[in-house]
């Protein structure tokens, strides 16, 4: 594919009133006067896990932390059509600076994909340097912390006050800015 080709694509996304994000490289968009403007994604990288029953929780935590210039990575938001999103899933992962875990009453008791992808980011945190954070769990609600994750993890509770909780969470994925 030439760069010219490449070009084309983006510019008929973004007139189209899409922003296009490439994982890796940025996000390109139309600023107010209808010039393209480029973010780089030189911004910390976190992958979140959740169940299904919790996603209206977990795309808030996206949202949020997209508005505070992170980088999050969420399958609902970034699998594409016909994609292999266990390939793709256990690639975000190996390639995130963070790994949310979103504990809730639904996924500590669910067999699902939440309990691999949260027992390939135990391994994945098994071969960080013992003072880098990778693992940061998040608790929805009330529910018991698994024993292998409280015995090992400070976890932060998003509940009862979201924006206590969330600015808590912010200065340990590398955030300085004002909340």
């Amino acid at each position: 594919m030439s760069p010219q080709f490449f070009g084309e694509i983006v510019r008929r996304f973004l007139h189209s009133g899409s922003r296009v994000d490439i994982d890796g490289l940025g996000s390109f968009r139309l600023d107010a006067h209808g010039e393209v403007r480029f973010t780089s994604a030189n911004r910390p990288r976190i992958f979140i896990a959740y169940v299904h029953e919790d996603a209206p929780l977990a795309l808030r935590l996206y949202q949020d932390l997209e508005a505070h210039g992170l980088a999050p990575w969420m399958d609902s938001q970034k699998l594409l059509p016909g994609q292999n999103w266990p390939r793709a899933i256990e690639e975000a992962i190996s390639v995130s600076d963070y790994f949310i875990a979103c504990l809730s009453t639904h996924s500590v008791l669910k067999r699902s994909q939440f309990q691999a992808e949260l027992r390939y980011a135990l391994d994945c945190a098994a071969r960080m340097p013992l003072d880098r954070t990778f693992l940061l769990p998040v608790r929805f609600d009330d529910c018991r912390v698994p024993n292998r994750i409280q015995m090992e993890f400070q976890y932060v509770n998003l509940f009862p006050d979201w924006e206590s909780g969330f600015a808590k969470l912010l200065p340990t994925l590398g955030y300085s800015g004002k909340i």
